[in-house]
């Protein structure tokens, strides 16, 4: 018998969407909440027109002029969810438990928009920040009992062990140790399996660097779909640690290229393509209560919101549709100045990096004086600051709080809130306002996906049949691999 967390999905109310388009474009921006916005929105503006919060010039950011509804983001069993339920609810249409990718609670798999879409001819793609087979991404082409089984699901990712075979033409994100059998070094496998070359033998093009992925040419170049590009072991580098390093592609570069690709594959077919963006580091800073690694992180969401919406004023057969699998961190805004926030160059992540890999011998006070304090923009600390912060025993915690109590930014969490997050969506042309109108309301998560699934004219039930006919003892408890790779599991 169905459970009842099974049968509410099924029975959700039909979303009627009049709008129909060649190609949708969902963009999550993970753990985002409105606060995000604001705080985002007021850091660049008061740099930008040089004023202060006690005479403020704020103007809109990108995502603020395409801004459609609210979302409820509960999980089956939990009003707080986690990334793998919430990515479940608007990847497949059903409410499912914390940690389960892909599958309803009676652990069935549950066919996602983005195997629709492939099923039906559509070219498809995941581009995101953190690891390729982290929780979103995971949810559009793998079923699995537990998130963090990612070695099982970068397999079904690529087409190994996916019933159904290879199921995205683009994979750009990290999580490259996955994609290599454990014979290889750096791998994150406990098996053989050669992720990488079982690629390459049915017809990706595969890239594990910078200059790789420039040989792209934004997308433009000799270098076809399907391709599968793995930038960093573990996740990409956050923005800010990112622009200096020059290691790895941006998100806003990784989209370029993707929807470049896309539409020369697709411009003169009758099918278009269904492609997941996430700007997954968000969450990541909300998790570690970095404001600065937060406000940059939202900042190239918006960057990215900006280049779609331009985008699809080009290629008005596309839509746009982005929602926040859900709030992280309980981000509030209390005696609020972000402009302190600006002096900081590197993320907590980075200045936690530079600091394990001090000198031997070099002495700690003045390393945390010249070398890290600089780097995350508390180069004023007064001598009292600095022996507080070398007595802690966690200095990336006592960092990120000196910084956040001098911008006036809160944090009530170290993890997730039930809060509703912001629908955002649009279409250019005359699909303009009635896409606007199809979207203006407060959603269940699940109800977003079946948008897509009409706007596209495609069938996530028959997906579902398609891996339900013959068993499902596939769909795979927990696998423990040998990485200790820090992956966050939210």
């Amino acid at each position: 018998m169905r459970s009842a967390a099974v049968i509410a999905g099924a029975l959700a109310p039909a979303v009627l969407a009049a709008t129909t388009a060649k190609n949708v474009i969902y963009i999550v921006p993970d753990g985002y909440g409105q606060a995000s916005q604001t705080m985002a929105r007021d850091y660049v503006s008061l740099i930008e027109t040089g004023t202060t919060p006690r005479a403020p010039s704020i103007f809109e950011l990108q995502a603020d002029q395409m801004v459609r509804g609210l979302v409820r983001t509960h999980a089956s069993n939990n009003l707080i969810t986690d990334s793998a339920a919430s990515g479940t609810a608007f990847a497949c249409g059903f409410k499912s438990y914390n940690n389960a990718i892909g599958i309803t609670p009676d652990f069935q798999p549950v066919g996602s928009i983005l195997e629709a879409a492939k099923l039906a001819g559509l070219k498809t793609g995941l581009v995101v920040t953190s690891t390729i087979n982290h929780a979103t991404p995971a949810v559009y082409a793998s079923h699995v009992r537990d998130r963090n089984s990612y070695a099982e699901i970068a397999a079904q990712q690529i087409g190994l062990t996916h019933p159904l075979g290879p199921q995205v033409d683009i994979l750009l994100g990290g999580g490259r140790c996955y994609f290599k059998p454990n014979t290889a070094s750096g791998s994150c496998r406990r098996d053989t399996k050669d992720l990488f070359g079982y690629a390459e033998d049915h017809g990706y093009h595969v890239m594990q660097s910078r200059d790789e992925f420039d040989a792209l040419e934004k997308g433009l170049g000799d270098i076809r779909i399907p391709f599968v590009g793995l930038f960093n072991d573990d996740q990409l580098k956050y923005e800010m640690d990112r622009k200096i390093d020059q290691d790895e592609p941006s998100l806003l570069e990784m989209v370029e290229t993707s929807l470049n690709a896309l539409h020369r594959a697709t411009h003169c077919k009758e099918k278009g393509y269904f492609i997941m963006i996430e700007a997954s580091r968000i969450d990541h800073a909300g998790h570690a209560n970095d404001p600065a690694a937060h406000v940059h992180e939202t900042i190239m969401y918006n960057d990215v919101m900006g280049f779609v919406r331009e985008w699809i004023d080009e290629h008005d057969d596309t839509v746009l549709m982005s929602a926040a699998d859900h709030e992280c961190g309980g981000l509030t805004l209390n005696g609020f100045n972000p402009l302190p926030l600006q002096k900081a160059r590197r993320s907590r992540e980075g200045v936690e990096r530079l600091w394990s890999a001090r000198p031997s011998g070099a002495d700690r006070r003045e390393y945390l004086v010249s070398e890290i304090l600089p780097e995350y923009g508390l180069a004023d600390a007064s001598s009292a600051e600095i022996t507080s912060l070398l007595a802690a025993s966690n200095l990336g915690s006592a960092l990120v709080s000196l910084l956040s109590s001098r911008a006036g930014v809160n944090w009530s969490t170290g993890g997730h809130t039930a809060s509703d997050v912001t629908l955002f969506g649009y279409a250019a042309g005359d699909k303009a306002e009635a896409f606007k109108g199809e979207l203006a309301g407060h959603w269940d998560n699940t109800e977003l996906p079946r948008i897509a699934e009409r706007v596209l004219g495609v069938d996530m039930d028959e997906v579902t049949k398609l891996l339900r006919a013959n068993g499902t003892s596939w769909v795979t408890k927990r696998e423990f691999e040998t990485s200790s790779s820090g992956h966050h599991t939210h």
